[in-house]
């Protein structure tokens, strides 16, 4: 039960990914191409079912999402999703991942103004991984790391 990687994207814009294991498809997902998809799966879920994307289950993995929509003061028209997202072993609480991704999200919102969020580049936002990686808590280990941190 494990967070395996984590990441807050802007619309179609990765703006932070962490990596805590690699993937055991041996593909890696480049995180611009998924903040494409996870972008226009939300824009598809909103718009057809009036609903925002929660959980995605896999055979091996889940991804779970939590979506605020964000715009800069001077176009309050143009709305896009603050997603964050979490891929996660088949058997981790998707509940209690999405209650830390809300609390990424509203942290994130907190430390940094919105035209630094709509402006700046993924190198600018680097240094709130260490605040994700305080709310999350050992969520990013493993069941078999977590009994070795202990011994």
């Amino acid at each position: 039960m494990a967070i395996l990687e984590i990441g807050i994207n802007l619309g179609i814009r990765n703006l932070l990914n962490i990596k805590y294991y690699d993937s055991d498809t041996g593909v890696g997902l480049d995180p611009e191409l998924r903040a494409g998809f996870l972008s226009a799966l939300e824009s598809f879920t909103s718009e057809v079912f009036g609903d925002d994307i929660n959980v995605i289950s896999l055979a091996s993995f889940k991804l779970v999402c939590y979506c605020d929509l964000i715009s800069l003061p001077s176009d309050e028209s143009n709305k896009q999703p603050m997603i964050s997202f979490a891929i996660t072993e088949k058997k981790t609480e998707s509940g209690v991942v999405k209650k830390h991704l809300s609390e990424i999200n509203s942290h994130f919102l907190n430390r940094y103004s919105l035209n630094d969020i709509f402006s700046k580049k993924e190198k600018f936002f680097k240094k709130f991984e260490d605040r994700i990686d305080q709310i999350i808590g050992d969520l990013k280990l493993k069941t078999e790391d977590r009994f070795r941190s202990i011994f």
